[in-house]
Order: structure tokens, then C-alpha cells, then sequence
């Protein structure tokens, strides 16, 4: 065995042995739909990134190994819709592998290509090719917001004076994808408009075969007089049908966790909820980002935070204050000592945007209502399957074989 293949063979490890670096090309602005609570407010046809610039981002970063320690890497692609840039993208993961294994970078079979996708060209001759290629390091989700109903309420094409919804285009995808991912869970959002469709739509993406429900209320200050009231009614309702159907046997929604609704332990508690500025994400123009919610696209009102570039590299002093950012910094006291804190998220991007200032440190509270109402659904929820599970001798058994989803993926 020659030292090449020694240093490969020892650069493989287990996948995410601690924390996994996320890097994120910013392929597309372009979408086919027009989703109406979508947080990117300058999707355009124009913005696609160059060869050229993918290339340099790939090549920086692989030149600067020192500064990327972790163990594991995630190569996040995102829009608009990725798969409509599937020919470039197909071209930077074989460049990303050859030059793994090239340089013999510790990321070596230790990467994944990460794709959330509205699902409608998943079948195409392209975007299946290439998943046949890159399996075995592949991350797939699809987004579905539950029954045709609640899916097309908000998630439309773009263009046309009637609204049409995608709800038909995107369900016959699902079976090629969970045959190819039979354990992928979808993104679910919520917004005040569909709050009336959440216990029959996570009930209908249960019957689709889709047994991850990763399901969020948006971050952003949409709400109205009486949405949290109707929001712990439908929670409630759904957690009875979960109990009574037993859906909780094989399937898992984000919505119910045990671990949210107490008050902080705040020697332990202290992170930041997101991993803004620990990520980077770079755009056609060849910025970096701490995070796509800083990219121009993705904000209402504030300027763009721009840490570096594909030539000049990272500026360690522009990306400085994300590193400092915990709790604590940005919080007001009232969440601080609120009594069910633990689990009430924030995107650290809508921080900045609904920001009195040009200020990261400032979190936005608009979800508190909405978090409280949360917490007592949940409360409710466990309470009740537990007491079930011990009349039936059970509980043990479920602690062991329960599924786990991400509690508030945004």
C-alpha cells in the first residue's frame, strides 16, 4: 500500500463525528413557484452561479483545509430550485470528489451533497442520473406541505393571472423518492393562513409513506389575534389522532418533542440556535455569506452582510460577531427567564432583518405566542401517550424504538 492510499484510508471516519461544517451554493435565484410565505424576496431568472466562481469557492476552501477542521462536511444547494442548475451541479460534485481524493483532505468519504427541492422535475432523466451517481452521499428532501389544500394555498407557480397550485406535480414524485429514500422526512411550514390544515395534512403525508414530519411555524412577524389559540386547537386535535391511530408507533412530527417547554438551564442552554457564521454559503457573484438569510435575496429591508469572497478569501473580522453570538447576547431578559424557553427558535437572519438596527444581536420575539401554544399542545400530547404506554406496558419499548426529527428545521 503506497502513502496515498494509507492517508485516504486513514482519513475516513464515521459521518459527523462532532459537528459537520455545512457549505452552501446559492446555484439559483430561479423558481418555478411563487410560494407566498417564502422568505426569498429577490428570486429572479438572471442570478445563476458561473462555473467559474463554483471552481474558486471549491478551490479556496480546499486550499485553506486548515481553517475548515471539522470532521465532516455538508455541501448544501439551494435556490430557488436546485435541480433546475442540475448540469452545474452535477459538475461541481464530481470536481468536489476528484479533489478530495486528490489532496487527500480529511473530508475524504466524509461528505454529503445535501438538496431540499419543491420536488417537481425529481424525475427527469438528469436529476435522476445523477442521484443513481452520487446515492450512497446523498441527502434528498422534498418539500410537501401536506394535503392538496393546504399545499396549494400557498405553494403556486409563479406567473399567469390564476393562481395554480403544485400539489399534483410534486405527490407523483413522491414514491420514486422514498423508494430512493424511504427514511427522508419533508419540510412542512406553516403561516397563519393555513393553521386550519395541520392535523389533516400531517395525517395525509403519513399516509403517503412520508414517516418524518419536520414541521415549523415561519420565523417571521406574519401573525395574527388569535392564530396561537387556533394553533394549540389544531395541535391538540392532531395529537389525539396520532394517540388514538397509533401513528406514533412508526411515525415521528416535529411539532411534539420532550425536550421543549421548560426553562433554560442556563449554563447549558446558552448556544446560538443556528449555526450562522459556523456555515458559509457563497452566491453567483462569488460572496460569502455567514448564512443564504444574509444574502440580498433573503432580506426585506437591510443590506447585505458580505464576509469575503472566492478571491480575496474570508475576512476573519467580518465574521467575527457571528462566532460571539449565544443566547444571551441577543435575547431580551423576558426570554431569558421565561419559563418554557427551551426549544423557542429564532432564525438569526430574521433577527437582522426585523432589527430596529443594523444590529445581529437583537432577537426577533414574533413566534413567542405561537411557541407557548406549542408547549402546552405538547405537554399534552406526551402526557397523554405516556399514560398509555404504561397502562400497556409499553413505554420502555417506545423510549427505545422512537423515531427523532429535527425539532424546529427552518
Amino acid at each position: 500500500m503506497n502513502n496515498r492510499e494509507t492517508t485516504i484510508r486513514e482519513s475516513k471516519g464515521t459521518w459527523q463525528e462532532g459537528m459537520a461544517k455545512t457549505i452552501t451554493f446559492i446555484v439559483t435565484k430561479d423558481c418555478q413557484l411563487a410560494c407566498k410565505y417564502c422568505y426569498l424576496v429577490g428570486k429572479n431568472e438572471k442570478e445563476r452561479m458561473p462555473w467559474e466562481v463554483a471552481k474558486q469557492a471549491i478551490d479556496y476552501i480546499f486550499d485553506h483545509e486548515q481553517d475548515f477542521p471539522e470532521k465532516s462536511v455538508i455541501f448544501d444547494f439551494i435556490g430557488g430550485e436546485p435541480f433546475l442548475e442540475i448540469d452545474l451541479i452535477d459538475r461541481i460534485c464530481d470536481y468536489i470528489k476528484k479533489e478530495l481524493y486528490r489532496r487527500c483532505h480529511h473530508w475524504f468519504d466524509s461528505y454529503r451533497f445535501n438538496f431540499s427541492t419543491n420536488g417537481i422535475n425529481y424525475h427527469t432523466d438528469k436529476v435522476q442520473q445523477f442521484i443513481h451517481k452520487n446515492l450512497t452521499h446523498l441527502s434528498v428532501g422534498i418539500t410537501i406541505d401536506g394535503t392538496k389544500r393546504k399545499h396549494d394555498l400557498n405553494r403556486v407557480w409563479k406567473g399567469g393571472q390564476e393562481e395554480r397550485g403544485s400539489y399534483d406535480d410534486v405527490v407523483r414524485n413522491i414514491p420514486l423518492w422514498l423508494s430512493q429514500f424511504p427514511d427522508a422526512g419533508t419540510k412542512v411550514t406553516i403561516s397563519s393562513a393555513d393553521i386550519p390544515y395541520i392535523k389533516e395534512s400531517v395525517l395525509h403525508l403519513y399516509s403517503l409513506g412520508i414517516h418524518q414530519v419536520n414541521i415549523n411555524v415561519v420565523f417571521e412577524d406574519v401573525w395574527q389575534e388569535g392564530d396561537d389559540r387556533l394553533f394549540e386547537d389544531q395541535l391538540m386535535q392532531l395529537a389525539d389522532a396520532i394517540i388514538d391511530g397509533g401513528y406514533y408507533n412508526d411515525n415521528a412530527c416535529s411539532f411534539f418533542n420532550e425536550t421543549i417547554g421548560k426553562p433554560l438551564d442556563k449554563e447549558r442552554e446558552n448556544n446560538n440556535w443556528c449555526g450562522a457564521g459556523r456555515m458559509l454559503a457563497v452566491d453567483a457573484a462569488g460572496n460569502f455569506y455567514p448564512c443564504t438569510r444574509f444574502a440580498a435575496y433573503s432580506l426585506r429591508s437591510k443590506v447585505p452582510v458580505i464576509i469575503g469572497n472566492v478571491r480575496d478569501g474570508i475576512d476573519s473580522n467580518k465574521l467575527r460577531p457571528f462566532l460571539t453570538l449565544d443566547r444571551t447576547t441577543q435575547s431580551p431578559q423576558k426570554c431569558i427567564d421565561c419559563e418554557v424557553a427551551s426549544g423557542c427558535a429564532w432564525c438569526q437572519g430574521e433577527n437582522y432583518d426585523a432589527a430596529d438596527t443594523s444590529t445581529i444581536y437583537q432577537r426577533s420575539t414574533a413566534i413567542c405566542q405561537m411557541h407557548k401554544a406549542r408547549v402546552r399542545a405538547n405537554n399534552y400530547y406526551w402526557n397523554r401517550l405516556f399514560r398509555k404506554l404504561e397502562l400497556e406496558g409499553r413505554r420502555e419499548d417506545f423510549e427505545k424504538n422512537k423515531l427523532d426529527v429535527n425539532p424546529d428545521i427552518c
